[in-house]
């Protein structure tokens, strides 16, 4: 079974934060491509929360293209987990050097954030892919 904690103070949705938990296990491998999840009601049992959390939750990765649901035989896994560990690890140190800098300069993680987003956006103007 999927090892999800959720925080109920949080103010964060709980099918945000179970989105975001299964995203992660697959990112990190514990689900590999094609692998079942478990049914709305058993991942439901198993938190002890709504059937249409989940339900919601697995519909929204649906339409993201992170789960598939076929009728009669359940929810799969469709993005590949294939993460290039390297690679993450120097994007994050980036990310730590990045933060460390701008605080230096008095800049806070909202205001880094609110940066980055800023070049999203415009990079989304000009016709760029999402990354």
């Amino acid at each position: 079974m999927l090892a999800i904690s959720l925080n109920y103070t949080s103010g964060v949705p709980i099918y945000v934060q179970l989105k975001d938990a299964i995203k992660h296990a697959v990112k990190a491998g514990v689900y590999p491509q094609g692998a079942q999840l478990p049914t709305v009601r058993q991942l439901a049992v198993q938190l002890k929360i709504n059937a249409n959390t989940v339900s919601r939750a697995y519909a929204e990765l649906e339409r993201e293209g992170v789960l598939s649901t076929q009728q009669g035989r359940g929810t799969f896994i469709t993005l590949p987990n294939a993460v290039d560990y390297e690679k993450l690890g120097r994007m994050e140190q980036l990310a730590e050097q990045l933060l460390t800098e701008a605080a230096g300069m008095g800049f806070t993680i909202d205001d880094v954030l609110a940066v980055i987003e800023n070049i999203r956006r415009v990079d989304m103007a000009d016709g760029e892919k999402e990354v």
